[in-house]
Formats: C-alpha cells, sequence, structure tokens
C-alpha cells in the first residue's frame, strides 16, 4: 500500500512518464479549482473584500475589493452601527479609487476606500459597491486613542491549498479569539509558482472568509509573492499591491510593502526581506527608516514581520544580511516580537539573561499551511522551542503590563507559550509550564519527495488520496 502511494507521489515530483489520468493532471496546480473551470473569476458582486489598518486607526479605516469592469465609480457607504436595520438611512456614501489588474482569471477592477472623521472606539457598518448591486452590510471596530489591551493573531506561511488546508487553520485561530483585532500574514500567501496565480488568491481570500472584511489584515511580503520575468528579474505579483495597498508611509522605493501603524499602544511594522536580500541597498534603506521608526515609537509594545527568518530553522538556510543590517536596531530598540515565515516549521529564539530578564527581540517561525520542512540540529540545539510536521496559529493578548503568546496547533493543543511583562524598560520573560514534547516529523523517510522535507504539499494535490497511510 505505501508503495503505491509513493510511485503516485513520485509522478507528481517527476511528472508523468505517459499520458496521465486526470488526477495525476490536477496535480500541476496548488488549489481545488480544475483547470477547465473559472471558480474565481470577477464578476459584478464584491469579493475579496478585506480592512487594512491606515496610520491612524482611531479615526480612519480603509476597505479594498475587487468586482468586474462593470463598475467604473469606486463607492462604499458606511453608518453608525445600530440594533435595529434603521442604520442605512444615515449611511453616508464614499467615493474611492479604483485600478485595472489583468490576471489569468482576466481583468478584473481593485477598488479602495478610506473612511475618515471616525469616532475612536465605536462599531461601524459599512458596504461596498458592485455593477449594479452591493456587498453584504459588515461591521468593524475603530481602535481606541489611548493603549487598549486587545488580542492579535499571526499566520506563519499559508502558500499551498489554502482553501483545503488552511482554512481550518484560520477559522480555529477565530473560534480561539472571535475579538480578535488584527490578524498578521508573514509572508507567502500563496505560492504563485504553478496554475492559475488568481485561483490561489481566490482560495487564500476564501480561507479567510468573512473575518477579514471585519477584523484588520496586516500582511508582508514573502518569496512566493513574486514571479521571475524572462530576464530572471524577480518582481511583486500584481494583485499584492492591489489589494493590499493602504499605508505608505515606508521607504520610497518599498512603499507597497514597507509600512507601519499603530493599533491601541502597539506598533505594527512590516519590512520586505525578499528585496534585502536581493539587493543589499534594498537591506540598508530598509534599516536606516527602521531606526527612525523605532527612535520615535511611543507605543507600549513593539512587533515586527517579514518573512525570512532571523534565524533559519530548517536545514541548508541562513540570511545572515539580515542579522548585519537589521538585528542591531530590533535588539537595540527593544522590540517585544519579530514574527517570520518561509521555513515551514516552527522556531522561537531569545537572548535571555539571568533570573529571566530579556534582552533583545524574541525571534519566531511558524507555518500554517500544509508544506512542511524538516528543522536543523543547530535550530533544535541553539532555539528554545522548535517544531516540525505542524500547522500552528498564535494567539497573542496585550495589556498595558503583560504581552501574553501562545502557539497552538490547529487542533487546539498548546505547544509554545510564554509571557512578558514589562516595567518601565525592565522586560521580563517567563515560559508556560508543562510544554508538550518536541515534535518531529510523523512521514516515514521513505515516503518523503525530499529528503528535507516533511511533506512537499504535491501530496496534497490530488482530489483524494487513494489510500490512507
Amino acid at each position: 500500500m505505501y508503495q503505491i502511494i509513493f510511485s503516485c507521489a513520485l509522478l507528481l515530483a517527476a511528472g508523468p512518464l505517459f499520458a496521465a489520468p486526470p488526477a495525476i493532471e490536477l496535480a500541476k496546480h496548488y488549489t481545488m479549482v480544475p483547470q477547465q473551470l473559472s471558480r474565481y473569476q470577477a464578476t459584478a458582486f464584491p469579493d475579496r473584500i478585506i480592512l487594512l489598518p491606515t496610520e491612524n486607526p482611531a479615526s480612519s479605516q480603509r476597505v479594498n475589493w475587487r468586482t468586474n469592469t462593470g463598475l467604473t465609480a469606486s463607492e462604499a457607504e458606511i453608518a453608525l452601527a445600530q440594533s435595529g436595520p434603521g442604520f442605512v438611512w444615515q449611511s453616508q456614501r464614499v467615493a474611492g479609487t479604483s485600478r485595472s489588474i489583468q490576471t489569468e482569471n482576466g481583468l478584473a477592477l481593485q477598488h479602495s476606500v478610506t473612511f475618515t472623521d471616525l469616532i475612536p472606539d465605536t462599531l461601524y457598518a459599512y458596504r461596498v459597491k458592485g455593477a449594479g448591486t452591493w456587498s453584504e452590510w459588515l461591521q468593524f471596530r475603530t481602535a481606541n486613542e489611548a493603549f487598549t489591551p486587545f488580542s492579535f493573531i499571526y499566520f506563519g506561511d499559508a502558500q499551498n491549498h489554502n482553501k483545503s488546508h488552511v482554512s481550518r487553520v484560520m477559522r480555529e485561530a477565530l473560534l480561539q479569539r472571535p475579538r480578535a483585532r488584527v490578524m498578521l500574514h508573514a509572508g507567502d500567501l500563496v505560492s504563485s509558482r504553478e496554475g492559475n496565480h488568481d485561483n490561489e488568491w481566490g482560495e487564500w481570500f476564501e480561507a479567510l472568509g468573512w473575518p477579514g472584511a471585519m477584523i484588520n489584515q496586516f500582511i508582508t511580503p514573502g518569496n512566493h509573492e513574486y514571479i521571475e520575468d524572462e530576464q530572471e528579474q524577480q518582481h511583486l505579483v500584481p494583485q499584492f499591491a492591489a489589494q493590499f495597498s493602504g499605508l505608505r508611509n515606508g521607504p520610497a522605493p518599498l512603499q507597497d510593502t514597507v509600512y507601519y501603524t499603530d493599533y491601541q499602544g502597539v506598533r505594527f511594522i512590516s519590512l520586505n526581506s525578499m528585496a534585502a536580500l536581493q539587493d543589499e541597498a534594498m537591506a540598508q534603506i530598509q534599516a536606516e527608516w527602521l531606526q527612525q521608526v523605532l527612535q520615535n515609537n511611543s507605543a507600549r509594545w513593539t512587533v515586527v514581520t517579514y518573512h525570512h527568518p532571523m534565524y533559519s530553522v530548517s536545514q541548508g538556510r541562513d540570511n545572515s544580511r539580515l542579522r548585519q543590517y537589521w538585528q542591531p536596531m530590533l535588539d537595540k530598540y527593544q522590540v517585544d516580537l519579530v514574527l517570520q515565515g518561509h521555513d515551514h516549521t516552527y522556531g522561537r529564539f531569545s537572548q535571555q539573561a539571568k533570573a529571566g530578564q530579556l534582552t533583545g527581540a524574541i525571534y519566531i517561525v511558524s507555518v500554517a499551511g500544509p508544506k512542511m520542512y524538516l528543522s536543523s540540529e543547530d535550530s533544535r540545539q541553539q532555539m528554545q522551542r522548535t517544531a516540525e510536521d505542524t500547522q500552528l496559529l498564535q494567539l497573542i493578548d496585550v495589556s498595558e503590563t503583560e504581552l501574553k503568546y501562545q502557539a497552538l496547533t490547529v487542533t487546539g493543543e498548546l505547544y509554545d507559550g510564554f509571557v512578558i511583562t514589562k516595567q518601565g524598560k525592565q522586560r521580563r520573560f517567563k515560559e508556560a509550564d508543562k510544554l508538550p514534547a518536541t515534535r518531529l516529523c510523523g512521514t516515514p523517510e521513505h515516503l518523503r519527495l525530499r529528503a528535507s522535507r516533511c511533506w512537499n504539499s504535491t501530496e496534497f494535490n490530488l482530489p483524494a488520496l487513494p489510500f490512507n497511510l
């Protein structure tokens, strides 16, 4: 039985040696959409609706969405939310902007509206316009101007099989923290390598679901948000800037991907590690900008996200340029959390002084999707916590004096956790009690498609496995 499954897997990896059956043909891409169908073409109905933070989330809110080209004027409506339906008569219409985008699913329009002059800590209802129709009424709450305790959620790489495998991770996270105020994504939301790339974005939005339109999403790009042209130059995929445009307060060459916002006493900062690793000048530009953002930081807590890890967990990886240019600022200015992806494993690393005093940042790598790599021997020895073969979601609860971090498996078990307490500039660290044993890859070696990977993820491209392992 094992040998049959492995043979199918080898066909997926190496390509068919003969006329492949339909199931094998489906294995050329990472979605549930058969190649002859058009599941995610833009229509008159608004879709991919997403809330994005502004520089002043207590008094403004940005929303982006997509339609077909039938909508010529981008508009949204907003009103103070009420317990009855009559709020619609007090709604105001707000004009926005549109841009065209050409993808494998045809020409579409991406729209954006920014609601301004909002009341802090207030619930609003809004809807966005389609071509002759509207979206449903959705709700969001503005941030408080002062520090206020809240929760946010962090996801590592989704990348492949978003609808079939990642959706349960996102849903479990919302069941755990239904009133989370921010959802943070550390890059590689999609694969952008095989098949219809826009279908992958369609499945990412479907996996995220309605929370994307009611909770602020803070998103940084990964290497899979870049594609290579015929001259072997890497370019940001067109969907990224179009779908997630909003904050543009980063350095001029990178404003689509480098930005920050202050949300209820937490400063969230996005850096572009892909640009930094491709071009040393981009690493230095971001380092100079980061220093300015951290020097002028009155937030109680600071969270930085980018894709490639400062300290790699997976075998054969290292990003020394990030340690050269970015780590000095992250540690000097006592950034609290650095949230990363890329390695398709889990790892936590920090420098701790005696008696639990925390020096520098806590660096975390996680993964939400089904592609799973193996951790290196060095990372298992040097990091405080590692894991393989585990889809995880991270819950972070902040109060004025305490930041509580929990990494849960998708089945709800606590895998990692700690608390940072802060008094003035002193930070102390305490790891959660009774954490489970380190998780290692459970895939038999003879079934692994690559020696360095627990799961390649192409094993899951078939609509259904013929046998159970």
